[in-house]
């Protein structure tokens, strides 16, 4: 078998560089996916998935095989945006392939995870290697600005719930279980407005927000830090006023905060750290996310999404490592995200087992050196292709026991 997937995964090598090329070549911020899903399901149908979908809020779903157990294949097609267009070396939306390296925005994040997952579903096709799965490849949506919403969808409204997920988001070819989850909050303090040139005749909301900015900043170095997660951290990401004019003081200040959370780190725990500081100045609350996707379907959700953490012992684990062996033929690196994924709701929410594996690095998320290496497509390709059947083995033996 391996040297079967390794050849097909090299045959599919620039089918595979070119549809990546082209899903980089098609803006699709959060909420605007929709081009970019109808080009992945142009896709999936030439390579003959058996089923090709798209949900109510705009995953667009492969299936390949039907089995009684889903094993599930995410990667999310929604990118954030490019920042100063003239940092870039290139241009972000060509998908310039130099040095074997495909450049542009979302290239590891994570466009390259959706070619790759697109092309291992060809494979197992190709192969006969659904390993009794039904085989589901989602390009999901919104992923950038709320984690996990997608899944909020499939799993809660179209009653779709996988058995097992796999991630597709940059991880160097290494396999991933688990990353510190987070909560974004909003803190607002409230002051009386009246003419700049008489500051004293009101109360500054700017001034009373700055102490807790200053809080916020010693708060980081006092978290909690776990062994295999990382320290939580805080972060102040926004800040904003209302005033009635710039020659007028501000009645009404806000931050938002990205509170990074650990293991033993909570919601109600964060919050209690932020009001603390905050005191009788701020109001804080959690934000919601409310935002149409492009299929125009709203589906509310808190942010907060929960550290998660697959036990290295989990059958999902071992077979991720035994396919990787299979075919590199050494132990792989076992580690976790810095970043956050869909795996705060599939595994932290819903706990469903959830590991991933993804071509490109980290480091390149975001950046204007956003690339996916050639060789990181074909051999993700052939790693998804090869783990159903190692999965299957596992689940067998453990039963066997």
């Amino acid at each position: 078998m391996r040297e079967a997937l390794i050849d097909r995964a090299e045959g599919y090598r620039e089918r595979m560089t070119r549809f990546l090329r082209d899903l980089i070549a098609i803006p699709s911020p959060s909420g605007e996916e929709g081009k970019v899903v109808a080009r992945i399901g142009e896709e999936m149908a030439a390579l003959g998935f058996d089923e090709v979908r798209t949900d109510r809020i705009g995953n667009i779903i492969g299936r390949i095989g039907k089995g009684s157990r889903i094993l599930l294949f995410d990667s999310h097609v929604d990118t954030v945006g490019i920042g100063d267009p003239d940092a870039w070396p290139h241009d972000p939306f060509r998908g310039k392939v130099e040095g074997e390296i495909v450049f542009g925005r979302g290239a590891s994040d994570n466009k390259g995870g959706v070619a790759a997952m697109v092309y291992g579903g060809r494979l197992i096709r190709d192969l006969a290697l659904d390993g009794g799965f039904t085989i589901l490849v989602v390009g999901s949506v919104m992923e950038e600005d709320c984690d996990g919403l997608c899944y909020k969808s499939l799993i809660e409204e179209e009653k779709v719930r996988p058995d097992f997920v796999v991630l597709g988001e940059a991880t160097g070819l290494r396999i991933y279980r688990g990353h510190r989850g987070r909560v974004e909050m909003r803190v607002e303090t409230r002051g009386r407005s009246c003419h700049a040139s008489a500051p004293e005749r009101g109360k500054n909301a700017v001034y009373r927000m700055a102490p807790i900015v200053q809080g916020i900043e010693r708060l980081g170095p006092k978290l909690r830090t776990d062994r295999f997660l990382g320290k939580g951290s805080a972060a102040v990401t926004h800040i904003d006023c209302r005033t009635p004019s710039l020659n007028a003081v501000p009645d009404r200040a806000s931050i938002v905060i990205d509170r990074r959370l650990t293991a033993g780190e909570t919601k109600a725990s964060a919050l209690r750290e932020v009001r603390r500081i905050a005191g009788k100045e701020g109001k804080v609350e959690i934000l919601e996310y409310r935002k149409p996707s492009h299929t125009g379907h709203v589906l509310p959700m808190e942010k907060y999404f929960p550290s998660w953490v697959l036990p290295a012992d989990h059958a999902l684990v071992l077979a991720g490592a035994d396919a990787y062996r299979t075919l590199v033929r050494r132990k792989p690196a076992i580690g976790r995200w810095t970043f956050s994924t869909n795996g705060t709701y599939t595994m932290g929410i819903a706990g469903i087992p959830t590991i991933g594996l993804g071509p490109s690095e980290e480091r390149f998320a975001h950046s204007i050196l956003d690339r996916c290496p050639i060789n990181h497509l074909t051999a993700a390709a052939a790693f998804y292709a090869a783990l159903p059947r190692a999965l299957r083995a596992r689940l067998e033996g453990a039963e066997r026991k």
